[in-house]
Protein backbone atom coordinates (compact mmCIF):
# COMPACT_ATOMS: atom_id res chain seq x y z
CA UNK A 1 0.00 0.00 0.00
CA UNK A 2 1.44 3.34 -1.23
CA UNK A 3 2.05 5.78 1.72
CA UNK A 4 -0.96 7.91 0.61
CA UNK A 5 -4.19 6.17 1.95
CA UNK A 6 -6.34 8.26 -0.52
CA UNK A 7 -5.71 10.59 -3.31
CA UNK A 8 -5.61 13.69 -2.90
CA UNK A 9 -7.93 14.46 -5.99
CA UNK A 10 -10.54 11.62 -4.40
CA UNK A 11 -10.58 13.16 -0.87
CA UNK A 12 -12.04 16.44 -3.25
CA UNK A 13 -14.38 15.04 -4.73
CA UNK A 14 -15.35 13.41 -1.79
CA UNK A 15 -15.93 16.43 -0.44
CA UNK A 16 -17.52 18.28 -3.56
CA UNK A 17 -19.97 15.29 -3.43
CA UNK A 18 -21.16 15.73 0.21
CA UNK A 19 -20.65 19.50 -0.29
CA UNK A 20 -23.13 18.99 -3.49
CA UNK A 21 -25.99 17.02 -1.15
CA UNK A 22 -25.78 19.94 2.02
CA UNK A 23 -26.28 22.37 -0.72
CA UNK A 24 -29.58 21.03 -2.37
CA UNK A 25 -31.11 21.62 1.11
CA UNK A 26 -32.11 18.05 1.56
CA UNK A 27 -29.12 17.36 4.21
CA UNK A 28 -28.87 20.21 6.85
CA UNK A 29 -25.44 19.19 7.69
CA UNK A 30 -23.54 15.59 8.19
CA UNK A 31 -20.13 14.46 9.61
CA UNK A 32 -17.96 12.16 6.87
CA UNK A 33 -15.07 10.19 8.74
CA UNK A 34 -12.62 7.89 6.49
CA UNK A 35 -9.56 6.51 7.89
CA UNK A 36 -7.02 3.75 6.23
CA UNK A 37 -3.68 2.99 6.94
CA UNK A 38 -3.06 5.56 9.82
CA UNK A 39 -4.61 8.23 7.71
CA UNK A 40 -8.01 9.34 8.96
CA UNK A 41 -9.92 12.12 6.93
CA UNK A 42 -13.07 14.17 8.32
CA UNK A 43 -15.45 16.37 6.58
CA UNK A 44 -17.86 18.59 8.93
CA UNK A 45 -20.01 19.96 6.38
CA UNK A 46 -23.46 22.09 7.17
CA UNK A 47 -25.39 22.88 10.03
CA UNK A 48 -26.92 21.47 12.88
CA UNK A 49 -30.21 22.20 11.89
CA UNK A 50 -32.43 22.52 8.83
CA UNK A 51 -32.69 26.57 10.06
CA UNK A 52 -29.33 27.04 9.93
CA UNK A 53 -27.54 27.44 13.10
CA UNK A 54 -24.50 25.77 15.14
CA UNK A 55 -22.25 24.06 12.17
CA UNK A 56 -21.78 20.58 12.01
CA UNK A 57 -18.29 19.67 14.24
CA UNK A 58 -16.56 16.53 14.50
CA UNK A 59 -17.76 15.75 17.58
CA UNK A 60 -21.17 15.84 17.10
CA UNK A 61 -23.02 13.63 18.73
CA UNK A 62 -25.39 11.29 16.77
CA UNK A 63 -28.67 9.04 17.31
CA UNK A 64 -26.62 5.71 15.59
CA UNK A 65 -30.07 3.50 15.12
CA UNK A 66 -29.50 0.82 13.64
CA UNK A 67 -25.77 1.29 13.21
CA UNK A 68 -25.70 0.50 17.09
CA UNK A 69 -26.07 -3.50 15.79
CA UNK A 70 -22.56 -3.96 15.51
CA UNK A 71 -21.25 -2.28 18.21
CA UNK A 72 -23.61 -3.63 20.95
CA UNK A 73 -23.04 -6.90 19.87
CA UNK A 74 -19.69 -7.09 20.92
CA UNK A 75 -21.26 -7.81 24.44
CA UNK A 76 -22.54 -10.88 23.97
CA UNK A 77 -19.30 -12.02 22.40
CA UNK A 78 -17.44 -11.07 24.89
CA UNK A 79 -19.36 -13.13 27.16
CA UNK A 80 -19.14 -16.27 24.45
CA UNK A 81 -15.17 -15.41 24.90
CA UNK A 82 -15.35 -15.62 28.61
CA UNK A 83 -17.32 -19.12 28.54
CA UNK A 84 -20.13 -17.03 30.36
CA UNK A 85 -22.78 -17.98 27.63
CA UNK A 86 -21.88 -20.57 24.98
CA UNK A 87 -23.27 -20.53 21.27
CA UNK A 88 -25.93 -23.36 22.16
CA UNK A 89 -26.56 -23.09 25.19
CA UNK A 90 -30.67 -22.81 26.25
CA UNK A 91 -31.70 -19.25 26.30
CA UNK A 92 -34.42 -20.38 28.72
CA UNK A 93 -32.02 -20.61 31.85
CA UNK A 94 -31.43 -16.45 31.85
CA UNK A 95 -35.16 -15.79 29.57
CA UNK A 96 -37.22 -18.20 31.25
CA UNK A 97 -39.83 -15.91 29.40
CA UNK A 98 -38.75 -18.17 26.55
CA UNK A 99 -39.36 -21.41 27.67
CA UNK A 100 -41.75 -23.67 25.98
CA UNK A 101 -42.41 -21.38 22.30
CA UNK A 102 -45.42 -21.98 20.22
CA UNK A 103 -45.05 -21.07 16.88
CA UNK A 104 -47.61 -19.91 14.32
CA UNK A 105 -49.21 -22.47 12.08
CA UNK A 106 -48.63 -19.83 9.48
CA UNK A 107 -47.19 -16.25 9.17
CA UNK A 108 -50.95 -14.86 8.93
CA UNK A 109 -52.42 -17.22 10.99
CA UNK A 110 -54.45 -16.15 14.16
CA UNK A 111 -52.08 -15.67 17.44
CA UNK A 112 -53.68 -19.41 18.64
CA UNK A 113 -52.99 -21.00 15.84
CA UNK A 114 -49.89 -22.41 16.38
CA UNK A 115 -47.68 -25.77 16.77
CA UNK A 116 -45.15 -26.46 19.08
CA UNK A 117 -41.71 -25.28 18.65
CA UNK A 118 -39.87 -28.10 17.38
CA UNK A 119 -36.90 -27.22 20.17
CA UNK A 120 -35.96 -24.32 21.91
CA UNK A 121 -34.01 -21.32 21.24
CA UNK A 122 -29.75 -21.08 21.51
CA UNK A 123 -27.79 -18.01 22.36
CA UNK A 124 -26.24 -18.52 18.73
CA UNK A 125 -30.34 -18.32 17.30
CA UNK A 126 -30.12 -14.89 18.98
CA UNK A 127 -26.79 -13.69 17.99
CA UNK A 128 -27.64 -14.68 14.36
CA UNK A 129 -31.42 -12.95 14.66
CA UNK A 130 -32.84 -16.43 13.79
CA UNK A 131 -34.89 -17.54 17.10
CA UNK A 132 -38.00 -16.97 15.60
CA UNK A 133 -39.36 -13.38 15.70
CA UNK A 134 -38.21 -10.06 14.04
CA UNK A 135 -39.34 -6.66 12.29
CA UNK A 136 -40.58 -8.23 9.13
CA UNK A 137 -41.05 -5.89 6.31
CA UNK A 138 -42.97 -8.67 4.49
CA UNK A 139 -45.64 -9.60 6.88
CA UNK A 140 -46.76 -6.05 7.72
CA UNK A 141 -50.33 -6.43 8.68
CA UNK A 142 -50.39 -9.68 10.09
CA UNK A 143 -51.98 -10.57 13.88
CA UNK A 144 -48.03 -11.45 15.14
CA UNK A 145 -46.82 -7.64 13.64
CA UNK A 146 -49.87 -5.74 14.80
CA UNK A 147 -49.27 -7.34 18.46
CA UNK A 148 -45.52 -6.42 18.68
CA UNK A 149 -46.37 -2.77 17.07
CA UNK A 150 -49.36 -2.22 19.80
CA UNK A 151 -46.94 -4.00 23.01
CA UNK A 152 -44.40 -1.47 22.63
CA UNK A 153 -41.60 -4.16 21.42
CA UNK A 154 -40.00 -2.37 19.01
CA UNK A 155 -38.56 1.42 19.03
CA UNK A 156 -41.43 4.01 19.56
CA UNK A 157 -43.88 2.56 17.37
CA UNK A 158 -46.33 3.69 18.46
CA UNK A 159 -45.83 2.58 22.12
CA UNK A 160 -42.81 3.46 23.92
CA UNK A 161 -40.60 0.44 25.05
CA UNK A 162 -41.28 -0.96 28.79
CA UNK A 163 -38.41 -1.75 31.24
CA UNK A 164 -36.70 -4.81 30.27
CA UNK A 165 -38.55 -7.19 32.67
CA UNK A 166 -41.64 -6.07 31.73
CA UNK A 167 -40.90 -6.08 27.83
CA UNK A 168 -39.34 -9.60 28.33
CA UNK A 169 -43.03 -10.26 30.04
CA UNK A 170 -44.87 -8.90 26.75
CA UNK A 171 -42.45 -10.81 24.03
CA UNK A 172 -43.39 -14.24 26.22
CA UNK A 173 -46.72 -13.67 25.57
CA UNK A 174 -46.27 -14.30 21.96
CA UNK A 175 -46.04 -17.19 19.15
CA UNK A 176 -43.10 -16.97 17.05
CA UNK A 177 -43.26 -16.65 13.54
CA UNK A 178 -41.38 -19.22 12.62
CA UNK A 179 -39.43 -22.18 14.49
CA UNK A 180 -36.12 -21.15 16.10
CA UNK A 181 -32.92 -21.35 13.85
CA UNK A 182 -35.60 -21.38 10.68
CA UNK A 183 -35.38 -18.00 9.02
CA UNK A 184 -33.33 -14.79 9.39
CA UNK A 185 -35.57 -11.74 11.36
CA UNK A 186 -34.41 -8.23 11.60
CA UNK A 187 -33.90 -6.29 14.90
CA UNK A 188 -36.16 -7.78 17.86
CA UNK A 189 -32.48 -10.12 18.54
CA UNK A 190 -30.39 -7.20 19.07
CA UNK A 191 -32.52 -5.65 21.84
CA UNK A 192 -33.02 -9.12 23.51
CA UNK A 193 -29.65 -9.84 23.40
CA UNK A 194 -29.02 -6.77 25.86
CA UNK A 195 -31.49 -8.34 28.55
CA UNK A 196 -29.37 -11.60 28.31
CA UNK A 197 -26.16 -9.70 28.52
CA UNK A 198 -27.56 -7.83 31.94
CA UNK A 199 -29.22 -10.94 33.28
CA UNK A 200 -26.08 -13.16 32.69
CA UNK A 201 -23.77 -10.38 34.23
CA UNK A 202 -26.27 -8.91 36.96
CA UNK A 203 -25.45 -5.64 35.34
CA UNK A 204 -27.14 -2.92 33.60
CA UNK A 205 -26.65 -3.67 29.78
CA UNK A 206 -25.19 0.03 29.02
CA UNK A 207 -22.56 -0.92 32.18
CA UNK A 208 -21.15 -3.58 30.56
CA UNK A 209 -20.67 -2.12 27.43
CA UNK A 210 -19.11 0.75 28.91
CA UNK A 211 -16.55 -0.93 31.18
CA UNK A 212 -15.72 -3.65 28.83
CA UNK A 213 -16.20 -1.74 25.52
CA UNK A 214 -16.24 1.63 25.22
CA UNK A 215 -14.52 3.09 28.31
CA UNK A 216 -11.11 1.02 26.67
CA UNK A 217 -11.34 1.55 23.33
CA UNK A 218 -12.13 5.67 24.44
CA UNK A 219 -15.53 6.32 23.33
CA UNK A 220 -16.15 8.62 25.74
CA UNK A 221 -19.38 9.64 23.88
CA UNK A 222 -21.48 6.50 23.47
CA UNK A 223 -24.31 5.58 25.30
CA UNK A 224 -27.99 4.92 25.60
CA UNK A 225 -28.52 9.28 26.43
CA UNK A 226 -26.67 12.40 26.37
CA UNK A 227 -25.71 14.36 28.99
CA UNK A 228 -27.18 17.92 29.62
CA UNK A 229 -23.95 19.23 29.37
CA UNK A 230 -23.32 17.60 26.19
CA UNK A 231 -26.77 17.71 24.81
CA UNK A 232 -25.51 20.79 22.90
CA UNK A 233 -23.75 19.02 20.58
CA UNK A 234 -26.90 16.55 19.47
CA UNK A 235 -28.97 17.97 16.47
CA UNK A 236 -32.54 17.11 16.12
CA UNK A 237 -33.33 14.03 14.22
CA UNK A 238 -35.66 14.83 10.90
CA UNK A 239 -37.94 13.07 9.22
CA UNK A 240 -39.07 14.66 6.39
CA UNK A 241 -42.75 14.09 4.18
CA UNK A 242 -42.69 11.33 2.01
CA UNK A 243 -44.56 13.49 -0.41
CA UNK A 244 -43.09 16.81 0.10
CA UNK A 245 -40.19 16.98 1.26
CA UNK A 246 -41.33 19.50 4.20
CA UNK A 247 -38.77 18.54 7.12
CA UNK A 248 -40.30 17.71 10.36
CA UNK A 249 -38.78 17.07 14.05
CA UNK A 250 -39.13 13.32 14.74
CA UNK A 251 -37.29 13.70 17.93
CA UNK A 252 -35.80 16.88 19.51
CA UNK A 253 -32.20 17.54 21.34
CA UNK A 254 -33.82 18.83 24.43
CA UNK A 255 -36.49 17.01 26.18
CA UNK A 256 -36.45 14.20 23.25
CA UNK A 257 -36.11 10.37 23.55
CA UNK A 258 -31.76 10.95 24.30
CA UNK A 259 -31.97 13.91 26.44
CA UNK A 260 -32.75 11.30 29.90
CA UNK A 261 -31.84 7.55 30.27
CA UNK A 262 -34.18 4.98 28.80
CA UNK A 263 -36.67 2.75 30.40
CA UNK A 264 -35.02 0.14 27.69
CA UNK A 265 -31.30 -0.03 26.74
CA UNK A 266 -31.98 -1.23 22.72
CA UNK A 267 -28.91 -2.59 21.52
CA UNK A 268 -30.76 -2.79 18.09
CA UNK A 269 -31.07 1.02 17.69
CA UNK A 270 -30.50 2.74 21.32
CA UNK A 271 -27.16 4.20 21.04
CA UNK A 272 -26.01 8.02 20.45
CA UNK A 273 -22.24 8.04 19.48
CA UNK A 274 -20.05 10.19 17.39
CA UNK A 275 -17.97 9.33 14.03
CA UNK A 276 -14.16 9.19 16.04
CA UNK A 277 -15.65 6.87 18.40
CA UNK A 278 -17.91 4.37 15.80
CA UNK A 279 -14.38 4.21 14.22
CA UNK A 280 -12.65 3.14 17.49
CA UNK A 281 -14.68 0.70 17.45
CA UNK A 282 -14.33 -0.18 13.75
CA UNK A 283 -10.96 -0.08 13.73
CA UNK A 284 -10.76 -2.75 16.36
CA UNK A 285 -12.27 -4.81 14.75
CA UNK A 286 -10.03 -4.26 11.64
CA UNK A 287 -7.26 -5.10 14.18
CA UNK A 288 -8.64 -8.68 14.99
CA UNK A 289 -10.16 -6.91 18.66
CA UNK A 290 -7.26 -5.36 19.53
CA UNK A 291 -7.05 -1.91 20.69
CA UNK A 292 -3.31 -0.81 21.10
CA UNK A 293 -2.04 -3.82 23.29
CA UNK A 294 -5.55 -3.96 25.00
CA UNK A 295 -7.89 -7.27 23.44
CA UNK A 296 -11.02 -6.56 23.63
CA UNK A 297 -12.94 -9.47 21.72
CA UNK A 298 -10.72 -12.58 20.20
CA UNK A 299 -9.69 -12.96 16.68
CA UNK A 300 -12.32 -15.99 16.71
CA UNK A 301 -14.96 -14.04 18.02
CA UNK A 302 -14.36 -11.41 15.38
CA UNK A 303 -13.69 -13.78 12.32
CA UNK A 304 -17.16 -15.16 13.71
CA UNK A 305 -19.03 -11.58 13.65
CA UNK A 306 -17.84 -10.45 10.77
CA UNK A 307 -18.04 -13.49 8.59
CA UNK A 308 -21.73 -14.68 6.97
CA UNK A 309 -23.53 -17.07 9.02
CA UNK A 310 -27.20 -18.00 7.07
CA UNK A 311 -27.35 -20.70 4.95
CA UNK A 312 -28.34 -20.16 1.47
CA UNK A 313 -32.35 -20.44 2.40
CA UNK A 314 -32.08 -18.02 5.11
CA UNK A 315 -29.75 -15.87 2.44
CA UNK A 316 -32.98 -15.83 0.08
CA UNK A 317 -35.02 -13.82 3.07
CA UNK A 318 -32.17 -11.75 3.12
CA UNK A 319 -32.03 -10.82 -0.09
CA UNK A 320 -35.35 -10.59 -0.39
CA UNK A 321 -35.85 -7.85 2.29
CA UNK A 322 -33.02 -6.03 0.49
CA UNK A 323 -34.15 -5.94 -3.26
CA UNK A 324 -37.84 -6.26 -2.79
CA UNK A 325 -38.12 -3.03 -0.66
CA UNK A 326 -36.05 -1.03 -2.51
CA UNK A 327 -38.48 2.17 -2.59
CA UNK A 328 -38.72 2.14 1.51
CA UNK A 329 -34.23 1.35 1.80
CA UNK A 330 -33.46 2.90 -1.94
CA UNK A 331 -31.24 0.38 -2.27
CA UNK A 332 -29.19 0.32 0.55
CA UNK A 333 -28.91 -3.56 2.28
CA UNK A 334 -27.52 -4.92 -0.72
CA UNK A 335 -24.93 -7.26 0.61
CA UNK A 336 -25.48 -10.74 0.48
CA UNK A 337 -24.83 -12.09 4.07
CA UNK A 338 -25.12 -11.48 7.53
CA UNK A 339 -23.21 -12.20 10.20
CA UNK A 340 -23.56 -11.42 14.04
CA UNK A 341 -25.55 -7.67 14.67
CA UNK A 342 -24.04 -6.68 11.30
CA UNK A 343 -24.18 -7.30 7.10
CA UNK A 344 -21.43 -8.98 5.80
CA UNK A 345 -20.88 -8.50 1.84
CA UNK A 346 -20.95 -11.95 -0.05
CA UNK A 347 -21.12 -10.25 -3.54
CA UNK A 348 -20.19 -7.70 -5.24
CA UNK A 349 -23.24 -5.32 -5.28
CA UNK A 350 -21.40 -2.09 -5.70
CA UNK A 351 -17.58 -0.59 -5.21
CA UNK A 352 -17.44 -2.14 -1.95
CA UNK A 353 -15.30 -5.63 -2.21
CA UNK A 354 -16.30 -9.10 -0.71
CA UNK A 355 -15.70 -9.07 3.30
CA UNK A 356 -16.60 -5.57 3.92
CA UNK A 357 -19.12 -5.39 7.43
CA UNK A 358 -21.44 -2.74 9.27
CA UNK A 359 -24.59 -1.41 8.49
CA UNK A 360 -26.72 1.30 8.00
CA UNK A 361 -29.24 3.44 10.60
CA UNK A 362 -32.79 4.70 9.38
CA UNK A 363 -31.63 7.89 10.80
CA UNK A 364 -29.28 8.78 8.35
CA UNK A 365 -26.21 6.82 9.35
CA UNK A 366 -23.80 4.51 7.68
CA UNK A 367 -20.60 2.60 9.53
CA UNK A 368 -18.77 -0.24 7.73
CA UNK A 369 -15.24 -1.62 7.54
CA UNK A 370 -13.47 -2.95 5.13
CA UNK A 371 -10.51 -5.51 5.76
CA UNK A 372 -9.19 -5.64 2.06
CA UNK A 373 -8.53 -2.33 2.16
CA UNK A 374 -8.17 -1.55 5.70
CA UNK A 375 -10.46 0.69 5.55
CA UNK A 376 -13.36 2.29 8.38
CA UNK A 377 -15.99 4.81 6.02
CA UNK A 378 -18.49 6.60 8.61
CA UNK A 379 -21.21 9.16 7.26
CA UNK A 380 -23.62 10.39 10.04
CA UNK A 381 -26.76 12.58 9.31
CA UNK A 382 -29.87 13.09 11.46
CA UNK A 383 -32.11 13.29 8.33
CA UNK A 384 -34.35 9.58 8.81
CA UNK A 385 -35.34 7.58 5.45
CA UNK A 386 -38.56 8.63 5.36
CA UNK A 387 -37.56 10.36 2.00
CA UNK A 388 -34.47 9.20 -0.49
CA UNK A 389 -31.84 11.92 0.44
CA UNK A 390 -30.05 10.23 3.19
CA UNK A 391 -29.87 6.72 1.18
CA UNK A 392 -28.67 8.81 -2.10
CA UNK A 393 -26.14 10.45 -0.12
CA UNK A 394 -24.79 7.35 1.30
CA UNK A 395 -24.39 5.99 -1.91
CA UNK A 396 -22.66 8.97 -3.17
CA UNK A 397 -19.81 9.09 -0.08
CA UNK A 398 -19.24 5.24 -0.39
CA UNK A 399 -18.96 5.38 -3.93
CA UNK A 400 -16.75 8.15 -4.27
CA UNK A 401 -14.50 7.00 -1.12
CA UNK A 402 -13.84 3.86 -3.33
CA UNK A 403 -12.84 6.11 -5.95
CA UNK A 404 -10.08 8.08 -3.90
CA UNK A 405 -8.06 5.23 -2.78
CA UNK A 406 -4.36 5.54 -4.30
CA UNK A 407 -3.24 1.78 -5.07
Amino acid sequence: MSNNAFSETGLRRLREVLSRHVESGKIPGLVALVSRGGQTHVEALGTMRHDGGAPMQRDTIFRMASTSKPVSIAASMILVDECKLRLDDLVEQWLPELANRQVLRQIDSPLDDTVPARRPITVRDLLTSTFGLGMDMTSLGTPIMGEIFAQGLTPDLPTPMPEPDEWMRRLGELPLMYQPGERWQYHISNDLLGVLVARVTGQSFETFLQERVFEPLGMNDTGFDVPADKIDRLPPLYAPDPQTGEFHVWDPAEGGRHSKPPAFQGGGGGLVSTADDYNAYFQMLLNHGMHGDERILSRAAVELMTTNRLNAEQLAVRTAMATDNVHISHGQGQHGGWGMGMAVRTYRADYAPIGQFGWDGGAGTSTYADPTNHLTGILLTQVGMTVPAPAHLIHDFWTTLYQSLDD
